[in-house]
């Protein structure tokens, strides 16, 4: 799923405004007030409404932007973010406002009617895919090849505050890689790994740019006809990944800060 985030002025209609262009499912994100109406659960942790043609409604509490991104990810082509200047995404600002947004500014338009859109199709397509362990398996169930399979394996890497008790706490990773050459790598790796017998699909996702500890880095997905060949399959795929993925990693901690390869 690709993120875009609009911030400033009337930024929701900007984001209305682009949605039809980009080609696949889209969801719209807007940040509300507190105890915005429709939000109200009257008592319960959710409540939802469903219509007999399938379209539905919902509301509930204790969200953050991240969980709801989680469960956007397997089912969207774009999020489209209104009012999120903490977003890890690239950022459109709108408006004469001066807002310090956590991913970069790609675009700024005076007004919603000025907006070129066609540039802001591109800036949606060219970021970094948000991507989860639940991106990855519902790709693999829908593969063409998933009749002939009875399991799905799966690895998932996070960043671990400390190693031993007395280590001093990791507070984040900050992964770098070669673009194209490392994507062109874990297809590789996924491809052969998809030659033995009984894999039928192999998909593998290395996130990049800063992440806190305790949030996932890594996912390795094996689609096979059975758990044997799959739990090989994940295992060789992280280590592969591991050992031949240019990806670089660096490590801040509450004393220090370094590069993992220096001292390795």
């Amino acid at each position: 799923m690709k993120l875009l985030s609009f911030v400033g002025d009337d930024a929701d209609q900007v984001a209305e405004r682009l949605a039809p262009r980009l080609d696949g499912r889209v969801a719209t994100v807007e940040r509300l007030p507190e105890r915005a109406a429709g939000t109200d659960t009257d008592g319960v942790d959710g409540a939802f409404g469903l219509a007999d043609d399938g379209a539905w409604v919902g509301a509930g509490d204790d969200r953050s932007l991240s969980d709801l991104l989680d469960a956007l990810a397997p089912e969207y082509d774009y999020a489209l973010l209104s009012g999120f200047p903490e977003a890890r995404a690239p950022a459109v600002v709108v408006g004469d406002v001066d807002i310090e947004t956590r991913g970069d500014v790609v675009a700024a338009v005076k007004s919603p009617a000025d907006a070129d859109l066609d540039e802001l199709a591109k800036h949606a397509d060219d970021g970094e895919a948000y991507v989860t362990l639940d991106t990855l398996v519902e790709r693999v169930k829908r593969s063409p090849r998933a009749d002939y399979a009875g399991a799905i394996a799966t690895f998932t890497g996070r960043v671990r505050a400390k190693e031993d008790a007395e280590d001093a706490r990791t507070t984040h990773l900050a992964f770098e890689k070669y673009e194209g050459v490392a994507e062109d790598r874990m297809a590789a790796i996924s491809a052969e790994l998809t030659e033995r017998e009984g894999v039928e699909e192999v998909v593998m996702h290395h996130r990049t740019g800063v992440i806190e500890d305790g949030e996932d880095i890594v996912f390795v997905v094996v689609l096979a006809g059975h758990r044997t060949e799959s739990f090989r399959a994940v295992e060789d795929g992280i280590n592969r990944l591991k050992d031949e993925v240019p990806i670089f990693k660096k490590e801040t901690t509450v004393d220090e800060e370094f590069w993992v390869h220096d001292r390795q």
